[in-house]
């Protein structure tokens, strides 16, 4: 029989020996973990305009170098603070993100802030043949957070694709938001300025849409996540109008633009 104080010495030998091992783990593979995340990241960003990466490119099938690739030599990057003005790179550092570039700012971090703390970020991907002006945006569903990429086109009214994703939604339904890729592909073509240029962004409909050009079918049995995609595009693509209404007068893109 062992004493106590051998098992206890023992114990504490062992805890301290898979402590160290999991931190040095940790440590030894921190940097690639960044880069993957990273990388996820820019993927999500990409799919708001998966119909326009080019003839025979599928985001789906891309390796991750490819979408470094596209995401490097094709867009565009710029940090805007709440009231629409561009950001540069000191300040986005000031507001926690080392990296400084508009792609370090995390929108979990940001919906926490006081609104007039948050930066937001802005993504201008151009096909070759047109730009196209993506934007994060972040909200509730049912169980936790949903957040999405809208892109618009040059016209800063109509969407020409969205890309969703979230935490913890109900698989089968309100997680169709990203398992189901006809339910992105429905905002497509869609405007979030009326005809008399009021903002008025994207209603997701519970029974079907009535108007095509500002309201997109829901999903079946998942009522609080469609109206919490309604809400989030809503507020979201709101915190851009600022930049929309300045880009609509005819003013350059200008500030910090990163290749």
């Amino acid at each position: 029989m062992y004493s106590t104080n051998y098992v206890v010495i023992f114990v504490v030998a062992m805890t301290s020996l898979v402590a160290i091992s999991l931190t040095t783990l940790r440590e030894v593979t921190k940097d690639q973990a960044i880069q993957n995340e990273a990388t996820f990241n820019k993927r999500q960003i990409l799919m708001a305009v998966s119909d326009h990466l080019g003839e025979g490119k599928d985001i789906d099938g891309m390796s991750d170098d490819e979408v470094l690739e596209v995401f490097s030599s094709q867009v565009e990057q710029l940090a805007l603070n709440n009231d629409g003005n561009k950001l540069e790179s000191a300040a986005i550092q000031a507001s926690g993100y080392k990296g400084g570039k508009p792609e370090n700012i995390d929108m979990a971090k940001e919906k926490k802030k006081p609104l007039e703390e948050r930066i937001f970020p802005l993504y201008i991907f151009n096909s070759g043949a047109e730009k196209f002006y993506i934007m994060s945006v972040r909200g509730n569903g049912l169980w936790d957070e949903i957040w999405g990429n809208i892109a618009l086109e040059s016209d800063f009214n109509t969407i020409a694709g969205a890309a969703f994703d979230h935490k913890g939604e109900t698989p089968g339904l309100g997680a169709e938001i990203k398992d189901n890729p006809a339910f992105a592909k429905r905002f497509k073509g869609t405007k979030i300025y009326n005809e008399e240029g009021e903002f008025v962004s994207v209603y997701v409909r519970k029974g079907g849409a009535k108007d095509p050009d500002h309201e997109v079918d829901g999903i079946s049995g998942a009522t609080v996540t469609a109206d919490g995609v309604t809400e989030m595009l809503y507020r979201g693509l709101d915190k851009y109008q600022p930049f929309i209404e300045e880009q609509k007068t005819g003013q350059p893109v200008q500030g910090m633009l990163i290749k």
